[in-house]
């Protein structure tokens, strides 16, 4: 299976709720009726109000320009304007050679962060790069241990402390290590507790102050960990970390268990955030550098349904 039809058989779900649901209606006439359908088809689809309204005034336009008459025509712009909304800069993460690069994962519990950070250094360290991981969601003791499990398959060292340490005190020693031994990439594991939200912001205020104070020559990347499968709670969730951290964009994970997958569309549309990874999968190679015309052409694709 080549790399575009893999990644659309993973986005199957998706794909089959946003047809069912969004392509039904392109069927008649292009009339008033239909542009109220549409747009009640993309929030069912979980794409959002902010992103639904767009697309739908979008193709309200080009019909009244009478530049589109036909519904299969329609079905096509919308392809062309969902696309727009995704290319809001290229996916993937850049990582600049001769500087200590780190990565600051955040997001909440069960987004999959620290699998993804495993994977991460999976990739890096294949390329040939010197990785180090660091552990500073402390007070999960799964989530060091998920870590260390990742570490020693990819021989990438570990940084990390008891359970309950300090999370900012485990970054300072991850950023010394990571002098001290010339590190290329460090990738820090945080912890996700929404559910206590002003001690998790303050923890990431507290561990952005200390790599502005001990690493400011770095180059800092913030990137959300996003379950691909909470819909529009993924706008809220960027919403609260961007209150606590400054984010660089957004890794969208699990989007091959989920019907939901629209969803990525109106966090990008609502946030201004760029999509840097998806997850498609378990293996490593599944964590992928988001491409907004692939991924629009695996939701629009009619394979497999």
């Amino acid at each position: 299976m080549g790399i575009f039809s893999r990644l659309a058989d993973r986005l199957a779900k998706t794909r089959g709720s946003f047809s069912s649901g969004v392509k039904a209606i392109f069927r008649g006439r292009v009339d008033e009726e239909f542009f109220d359908a549409l747009e009640e088809a993309l929030l069912l689809a979980d794409v959002g109000v902010a992103a639904s309204l767009r697309l739908t005034e979008a193709l309200r336009a080009l019909a009244k320009a009478g530049h589109i008459r036909e519904r299969e025509q329609l079905w096509q712009a919308l392809s062309q304007e969902i696309e727009k909304i995704l290319s809001k800069s290229p996916g993937g993460i850049r990582l600049e050679p001769g500087r200590l690069n780190i990565l600051l994962l955040t997001g909440v519990n069960g987004a999959g962060k620290t699998t993804t950070i495993g994977k991460l250094a999976a990739r890096y360290q294949e390329e040939g790069l010197k990785v180090l991981l660091a552990a500073a969601d402390t007070y999960r003791a799964a989530a060091a241990e998920q870590l260390q499990g990742w570490a020693e398959r990819t021989g990438a060292p570990l940084i990390r402390q008891a359970e309950g340490a300090d999370p900012a005190a485990v970054v300072f020693d991850a950023i010394a290590a990571a002098k001290a031994r010339k590190t290329d990439l460090l990738i820090v594991d945080t912890a996700g507790r929404l559910q206590n939200k002003t001690n998790l912001m303050q923890e990431l205020s507290k561990i952005g102050r200390v790599i502005a104070r001990e690493a400011p020559e770095a180059a800092l990347q913030t990137l959300l960990v996003i379950d691909g499968g909470v819909g529009q709670n993924a706008v809220s969730q960027a919403r609260q970390f961007g209150e606590a951290v400054q984010l660089d964009g957004l890794i969208v994970t699990k989007l091959d268990g989920t019907a939901k997958g629209g969803a990525l569309i109106g966090v990008v549309e609502e946030t201004g955030l760029a999509v840097k990874l998806i997850g498609v999968g378990e293996t490593v190679e599944d964590l992928r550098d988001f491409n907004a015309a692939d991924f629009t052409q695996a939701l629009f694709s009619e394979e497999r349904e």
